[in-house]
């Protein structure tokens, strides 16, 4: 791949491995937007309203985070990809156990575990970026920040 341009300081090579990096997260940011939604679609039972209401705001934090990846994507000279195949093409991560209808407690249960890979998957970029490029690590960080805050959130729901 030859890039138009790359970001001062960095040399194309940096900026390239920063950028498969960044969509690998930018399409796990984009599943996990899904991911949510569908629990808030399907969740039931005993606090349900609580539940349901709870993901909404966390999807728009991971549509944001992807907002915010693909700008770097592109600020590095990268033309990010948001489509349904990237999805796929880029998962390297195992998805929701849980399909349709389920309790509330099934469903933080499964969303615990999602959290646990994407987060895990988040803080490998993040070593893998500090010897690349630092600003886009700081990116990632922060979305680790607001994920863990969120995981916390489910835990203690059903602790």
């Amino acid at each position: 791949m030859t890039l138009p341009f790359t970001v001062p300081g960095l040399s194309e090579e940096q900026a390239e491995k920063s950028i498969a990096i960044l969509q690998n997260r930018l399409s796990q940011e984009q599943e996990a937007a899904l991911v949510l939604k569908h629990a808030h679609w399907n969740v039931t039972g005993p606090n349900f309203i609580a539940v349901h209401e709870m993901l909404d705001p966390q999807v728009e934090v991971v549509l944001a985070q992807a907002d915010e990846t693909a700008e770097r994507i592109a600020t590095l000279g990268g033309s990010p990809d948001g489509t349904p195949d990237a999805i796929v093409r880029n998962r390297s991560w195992k998805g929701l156990d849980l399909k349709g209808r389920a309790s509330t407690e099934e469903y933080i249960k499964a969303l615990i575990d999602y959290y646990d890979v994407f987060i895990t998957d988040d803080r490998k970029a993040i070593a893998e970026l500090d010897e690349l490029d630092v600003v886009s690590s700081n990116i990632v960080q922060d979305h680790v920040q607001a994920l863990e805050l969120f995981q916390w959130f489910l835990r203690s729901h059903i602790a």
